[in-house]
């Protein structure tokens, strides 16, 4: 039977220097410290998101002044043809005319151009927000839902004119549009069609794990990646396989259950869009390397995490510079703390080690042993904690059977 790996939590940060303690006995008191703030918004003007990749000042100012220049170049056009039409053909008032159009285009190239950075920042961000799937979607649904306007449209073009082509633009707008949302809304599945998982193929290489027996044969490893703690690409080797194979052959009727579930978990993964379930080969190329030393080779050969319920896999994974992700390091974590004087409900189920203990468990897994109790085996006690043990295998909890002094506040 594998072992659990023992979880040590790590102590809070300690506490950050203040203004107050940066000042020595004698010395001449300093203003405090503060930290620089934002300067405060203009009246009127709203400001910009949080963005995760600032726009660049420079791109910026570029297109502001690109905009000026051909407002610019526009005006003072539009300024020598005023000056034209009204009948001076003179050089003066034809500079003049330029003149005053190019301070027209100048002014109203600036204001313009600002308008146009901030849009092209807002269309940038908000395609950051987009994955490649969603936008290569979308761009197909757009380009269907465009034919099948056309298609519709061929018989509209025989109405009257002014009847026909506002029907045409709404037409093609609206079957647009709609290609458009449908595509954007249905991404996972058009991409399915061929085979491809965009959510789990868009992954950073972080996010590609590594699967041990241990994890998989875990009632809980499903839900971890139904509720999005695990994800990306799951790797499983051939040696891992057979393993969850020899355990649902296997006599016994528990494990043989457990092995079945393990088996019906990976067929369900395999047909989760968000995330990508592959079978790999080369972790077998060695017959005669064991199961575990094929793991962490391919997690780091990879730069994956490896995913284990094995005490000693995890510490030979630590030891080579291997991320591990364990679920009973995941769950002990999120276990609440019992202390010494804490009373507890558990249910009695068979004798311990020692003459008169009896044995139960929480809800959460953790093991009590409640002495002078072998009586009560099958009842629901209430338990006073006397001590509490993290061993290797987990918490181990020891307590006896509360009396009704214990329980009466008054006494």
């Amino acid at each position: 039977m594998k072992k659990h790996s023992k979880v040590r939590r790590s102590e809070s940060p300690s506490r950050m220097a203040e203004p107050e303690d940066l000042v020595t006995p004698g010395s001449p008191p300093t203003p405090a410290l503060r930290l620089l703030e934002p300067p405060e918004p203009k009246e009127g003007v709203v400001p910009p998101l949080t963005d995760p990749i600032p726009p660049q000042r420079g791109s910026r100012g570029f297109l502001v002044e690109g905009v000026r220049l051909i407002m610019v170049v526009m005006f003072a056009v539009a300024g020598w043809e005023v000056a034209e039409l009204t009948g001076h053909s003179s050089s003066t008032p034809l500079l003049i005319g330029i003149v005053i159009g190019s301070g027209v285009g100048y002014v109203l190239g600036g204001a313009f151009g600002r308008k146009t950075a901030t849009a092209v920042s807002d269309l940038e961000r908000e395609f950051r927000r987009i994955s490649a799937a969603e936008i290569l979607a979308g761009g197909i649904g757009l380009i269907f839902g465009l034919t099948l306007a056309t298609l519709l449209s061929m018989p509209l073009f025989h109405l009257p004119s002014r009847a026909a082509f506002p029907s045409v633009a709404f037409l093609y707008s609206t079957l647009g549009y709609f290609g458009l949302r449908l595509g954007r809304a249905r991404s996972d599945e058009l991409f399915a069609l061929f085979g491809v998982k965009p959510r789990a193929s868009g992954t950073r290489p972080g996010e590609v794990v590594v699967l041990d027996s241990s994890a998989i044969l875990d009632g809980r490893f499903q839900a971890l990646i139904e509720l999005g703690f695990l994800g990306g690409t799951l790797l499983i080797t051939r040696g891992v396989l057979e393993e969850l194979q020899s355990v649902s052959d296997s006599s016994n009727a528990n494990r043989r259950t457990r092995g079945r579930r393990a088996l019906d978990t990976l067929i369900a993964l395999k047909r989760d869009p968000s995330v990508d379930l592959m079978l790999v080969e080369e972790g077998a190329t060695d017959v005669t390397e064991a199961v575990d030393m094929q793991l962490v080779r391919l997690a780091k050969a990879r730069g994956g995490a490896l995913v284990t319920n094995d005490g000693n896999l995890a510490k030979v994974a630590a030891a080579l510079d291997v991320p591990v992700r364990s679920i009973h390091a995941l769950a002990e974590a999120l276990r609440p703390d019992v202390v010494p004087g804490q009373y507890v409900s558990v249910r009695l189920t068979r004798r311990g080690r020692e003459k008169g203990q009896a044995v139960g468990y929480l809800d959460d897994g953790t093991m009590v042993v409640v002495e002078e109790a072998d009586h009560l085996l099958g009842d629901t006690v209430t338990v006073a904690v006397t001590n509490a043990l993290q061993t290797s295998t987990g918490r181990l909890i020891f307590g006896r059977v509360a009396g009704e002094s214990d329980l009466d506040p008054e006494v």
